[in-house]
Order: structure tokens, then sequence, then C-alpha cells
């Protein structure tokens, strides 16, 4: 069942950006700000821990669980450090996927062959 259920949240939240594609002006760059945003809202008000118990990785994964994973970041971060969480917690929490990103990135451009787009 934990794998069910991480398929259809993680699958639901694809659906919404599908559908934002698709029936909205936004571009695919403002939507991807957009579930992070939404991500941090939701985990700062707690509403994204459910989601979380209920999809596992299917919430995790996606770009709101990234922002969640902000949230979590600086609200410890708070805790701990005072006022200056509030600009190392997020960085701190993110700090593996960052790192990960910019690393295949690197990968990526190194490996990959360029052209011009006619």
């Amino acid at each position: 069942m934990e794998y069910f259920n991480a398929f259809w949240v993680g699958g639901l939240i694809c659906v919404i950006g599908q559908l934002l594609i698709d029936y909205t002006k936004l571009t695919p760059a403002r939507i991807m700000v957009l579930y992070v945003t939404v991500g941090v809202l939701l985990g700062a008000l707690g509403l994204y821990q459910p989601l979380l118990d209920l999809g596992g990785s299917g919430a995790a994964v996606p770009l709101c669980g990234f922002g969640n994973a902000l949230a979590q970041g600086v609200k410890q971060a708070v805790e701990e450090k005072g006022f200056l969480g509030i600009f190392s917690g997020g960085v701190t929490a993110g700090a593996a996927g960052i790192g990960a990103a910019v690393f295949f990135a690197f990968l990526a451009a190194v490996f990959a062959k360029p052209k011009e787009k006619p």
C-alpha cells in the first residue's frame, strides 16, 4: 500500500502541474517556483506533514517536498540559533539536494553535446 500511495500522491502533484501548464499562461519556471513556495507555506503551517505521512516519497521528492524541507530546516535552525536561523536553516536542510543538483548538472555539461536550436 505504501508504493501505491506514493504513486498516486506524486502523480496527483504532477497532474496539477500539467494542468497548470495546459490551462494557464504560467511558464514551467513559474510553476516550479509556485510549487516550492506552496511547499514552504504548507510546511511552515504544519500542513505538509500529513501529506508526507500518506504519500511518503511521492510527496517528498517533488519540488513542493523541497519547499517543505526548507521550511522545516528554518524552523529547526530558529529554535537552535534564534533569528539567524532564518538565513541558514533552509540552506542547511536543502544542502544534499542542492549539492546533488549542482553535481549532476556539471556532469551533464561535461558529457552533453550542446546544439543550437534551428
